[in-house]
């Protein structure tokens, strides 16, 4: 029996054992109590006075009765029994459910957890875990505890390789498990809305049959509420990636940005204005400067296509020959790709058309309307 398990059932014990040696007492204060109010009784005949049991026999009955007491109640179901494990980090995983993406953990948002780790000489709060099959590399995977897990990996791989992932083995189906991550991952401040949102579409397809009502209430959640984090999860990632870090994408914003894409009418420009900013924040990132902040991102974005509406029209990119003609003229640019006519009787040859070509996609490249947009 593991030591804490040992523990435990000795603390029961202890107190069954408590309550047995007390009884007698109990009785003998409430027979004294009732010869005192009824005047003196009558001396009792003297009987024979029993063998003394020897302490060791009075200990051992009363730990015996202790003993069986203690485990009716575990079989019962009235105590319950909570076996904290020990285990190398290395052989748990982390469960695809849980909203928390592990590959944006690293040790500047872990800081605060790692330094607490240290000063109390281990993890006090254990990760909640399942058990696995079929894994030869893994034993448990992680319900609830990502950061702690992440942590004490680090702190075994950084001067700590006796750091232990300390944790509690539940059996748990895969939509009590996301219930149980979900719980957890409320009171986190570091799991962003989008993280979250996410997570709550795909679980919604995963456990609930995409019936958002049962979802609702099986969460104990708003269903307008979770409707709206539902949308917000459908914004595509070339509008996510104009924005600094996914974890600027908050609820209600982000929220009229889906409504806004909704529009046939006004997602072109909001894609085009998007293609550029990525451009922009891609070319700070370059030169070590600051990103463009999350409220301006979201403005331009908005913005978009009432500017669009307002400019006028640009004249297609066209690449013309020495001697003035078109060799080359930028038709179309949407989702489907870009519209490209080359022109017949410019005397431009085939490396000049190839030229002209590159041209025409570093230019729409720079404008935050070429193909890897």
């Amino acid at each position: 029996m593991a030591r804490k398990q040992s523990d435990y059932l000795a603390a029961l014990l202890s107190d069954e054992a408590e309550t047995a040696s007390s009884a007698p007492a109990r009785e003998e204060t409430k027979a004294a109590e009732q010869g005192a109010a009824s005047g003196p009784a009558p001396a009792p005949a003297p009987a024979p006075a029993p063998a003394p049991a020897s302490r060791a026999d009075r200990a051992r009955g009363t730990t015996l009765l202790g003993r069986e007491s203690a485990l009716a109640r575990l079989a019962s179901g009235e105590v319950r029994q909570v076996t904290q494990l020990l285990l190398d980090p290395a052989k748990v995983r982390i469960w695809t459910g849980n909203a928390r993406h592990q590959a944006l953990l690293n040790e500047e948002n872990c800081r605060e957890l790692i330094d607490s780790i240290i000063a109390e000489g281990g993890q006090k709060v254990p990760a909640v875990v399942r058990r696995i099959e079929g894994d030869p590399d893994h034993d448990y995977e992680v319900i609830a505890g990502t950061r702690r897990h992440w942590s004490i990996s680090w702190l075994r791989a950084h001067s700590y390789p006796e750091m232990m992932f300390v944790a509690q083995v539940a059996q748990l189906d895969d939509e009590a498990a996301f219930r149980l991550a979900d719980l957890e991952n409320r009171a986190r401040k570091d799991v962003s809305d989008l993280e979250r949102a996410r997570n709550y579409a795909e679980a919604l397809k995963a456990h609930y049959g995409s019936h958002l009502t049962r979802m609702a209430e099986r969460l104990k959640l708003s269903k307008g509420w979770l409707s709206k984090m539902i949308k917000v999860a459908g914004i595509p990632e070339d509008i996510i990636d104009a924005f600094a870090s996914p974890a600027d994408v908050l609820l209600k914003p982000a929220y009229a940005l889906t409504q806004a894409l909704d529009d046939g009418k006004l997602a072109p420009a909001i894609r085009t204005e998007a293609g550029r900013i990525i451009s922009e924040q891609r070319t700070l990132r370059a030169a070590g400067a600051s990103p463009i902040g999350a409220s301006d991102v979201l403005k331009r974005l908005l913005d978009a296509p009432r500017l669009a509406q307002a400019a006028p029209k640009a004249e297609p990119y066209s690449w013309n020959t020495r001697y003035g003609r078109p060799a080359l003229t930028v038709q179309s640019v949407n989702r489907q790709g870009v519209t490209i006519r080359l022109h017949a009787g410019s005397g431009a040859d085939t490396e000049m058309l190839t030229q002209a070509l590159r041209d025409a996609l570093e230019h729409l490249e720079r404008q935050g309307m070429g193909l890897q947009r």
